[in-house]
């Protein structure tokens, strides 16, 4: 499984997350992740260098120069294609305690102070896609024809909805979770492409994992999840319903492809 991006830390959650053209309201937005807000707030908004925004975030300078490229981008994209703008997501932490006196300025929510947000390590604010299927966690990722969404804060489910995968294949689900704003995914078997692909999302991976998707969203809220960092993909080239269809074919299943 390819290592995780590292987390990036930042000041604060904007106020304001999400920007409306006065044309079509309805439009798909275009995401913008914390830590690519965080880059342009720094670099274009308080001018610093990228060297000292690497410093700040905690990440390297080659780190700084591809999220602001990408934000830069995507902001392009809303002004010329009149879209909405959405900022969620990403790998980050807020600063605390001596990192928030010495960030560049004063975080000014209190919480700031004394907690680690880290949407990789269950705490505060997450959203969790569980691959779903009558209740259960659908065993094979790229054939998921849905996910169950959960919103949670501090531990807690605040809000969870079933949402259809349109038919997207392994290959564009991982865009998909990230137009949808998850942060962690629980899945039963899945392959290695599409293990590369949430890495690079900052999407975090827990694979292997067998049950009631309920059940596996509480467990992973208090630490007590169990799953298979190592999960890969293992069909032993059978088929699947009535077409059938091997490894090859697509991502998903627990041991190695042959």
């Amino acid at each position: 499984m390819p290592r995780p991006p590292r987390c990036r830390r930042i000041c604060g959650i904007p106020k304001v997350d999400t920007f409306c053209p006065s044309g079509d309201r309805h439009a798909e937005p275009i995401l913008l992740t914390l830590d690519e807000y965080e880059v342009i707030r720094l670099v274009d908004l308080e001018l610093q260098t990228h060297e000292q925004c690497a410093a700040q975030m905690d990440i390297s300078r080659s780190t700084v120069q591809e999220i602001y490229e990408s934000a830069r981008r995507k902001i392009a994209a809303c002004l010329v294609h009149g879209k909405p703008l959405q900022i969620t997501g990403g790998n980050y932490r807020v600063c605390g305690g001596q990192e928030a006196a010495n960030c560049g300025r004063r975080c000014r929510n209190p919480k700031a102070n004394t907690e680690k947000y880290n949407k990789h390590e269950g705490d505060s604010m997450m959203k969790i896609a569980v691959t779903y299927e009558n209740g259960q966690i659908f065993q094979h990722f790229g054939h998921t024809g849905q996910f169950k969404i959960y919103e949670t804060a501090d531990g807690k489910v605040v809000h969870a909805e079933v949402v259809d995968t349109n038919g997207s294949g392994h290959g564009a689900l991982a865009g998909f979770l990230t137009r949808q704003g998850v942060d962690t995914l629980i899945c039963g078997g899945i392959g290695g492409g599409a293990q590369a692909a949430l890495a690079d999302a900052g999407i975090k991976l827990y694979g292997g994992v067998s049950g009631e998707a309920d059940a596996a969203v509480n467990a992973l809220l208090s630490g007590n999840l169990g799953y298979n960092p190592n999960v890969h993909c293992d069909h032993h080239d059978h088929a699947h319903g009535e077409a059938g269809h091997t490894c090859g074919d697509h991502g998903c299943g627990k041991h190695s492809c042959h």
